[in-house]
């Protein structure tokens, strides 16, 4: 029930009622294919959104610790150090149209539409997360580290979605597989440059997510009274 309140609070409920609303539209339309198609491949889509929302929900669980005086203490940085560990899930729905190399070309348009759907949907996820711990940072530190930090976390986002789609690691790995996470992270390290995609991938992937947050955040930024209204002639005129 808390969770619930802190998810719909006035302050984030437009937002957080849209996002609602395309994960369960897009769950609707993962189970529609299903049904249709007989076809279970693409029910990974329902997990992946699953870990899309985990970002958020550790995001506003920090702020919520940060608002109420505690950013010093071991609740607000564990909180923190999860959401940047499972914030590449986010982003990470759009590598899944690697898939449709292996579909139908008679469902091509219609599974890329799905993707897209859910992976729109993660995007916005976890932009909406990086957006708030960014109002952490510069409350903490002020604007300009703030955007510092968003570079530094669209980067590592986009190196954790080459973990997750090349070297095939998951977030709770950091607990479950650390030897193994440490001994890929060591050889990557030790040749970068091993073939086309271990370097370019993550750096290319870092600067699509700052770019789309960059034009997120100005978006929200637009003044309200953008949408002027319709002058009309005084009466008698």
């Amino acid at each position: 029930m808390k969770l619930i309140e802190l998810l719909y609070r006035r302050e984030t409920r437009s937002p957080m009622l849209a996002l609602t609303f395309a994960s369960v539209a897009g769950v609707a339309l993962v189970i529609t294919r299903m049904v249709f198609t007989h076809n279970y491949r693409y029910a990974f889509l329902v997990w992946n959104l699953f870990l899309a929302w985990l970002p958020l929900i550790f995001a506003l669980m920090a702020r919520d610790s940060f608002k109420n005086g505690a950013k010093n203490n071991w609740r607000f940085r564990a909180l923190s150090g999860a959401w940047l560990l499972f914030l590449p899930n986010a982003p990470y729905i759009f590598t899944d149209v690697i898939h449709l190399l292996n579909g139908r070309l008679q469902h091509f348009w219609l599974d890329l539409t799905l993707i897209l759907i859910c992976a729109l949907t993660g995007l916005v996820l976890g932009f909406v997360s990086l957006y708030l711990m960014q109002g952490v940072v510069s409350r903490m530190f002020g604007q300009a580290v703030s955007w510092l930090f968003i570079a530094a976390a669209t980067g590592l986002s986009g190196f954790g979605i080459y973990l997750g789609r090349f070297l095939r690691f998951n977030s709770w790995d950091v607990l479950t597989r650390p030897g193994k996470l440490f001994n890929g992270l060591t050889d990557w390290a030790a040749n970068p440059m091993a073939n086309s995609h271990s370097l370019a991938f993550p750096a290319l992937f870092a600067a699509f997510l700052f770019i789309a947050y960059v034009m997120l955040y100005a978006l929200t930024h637009l003044p309200r009274n953008l949408h002027m209204p319709v002058e009309t002639e005084p009466a008698g005129a």
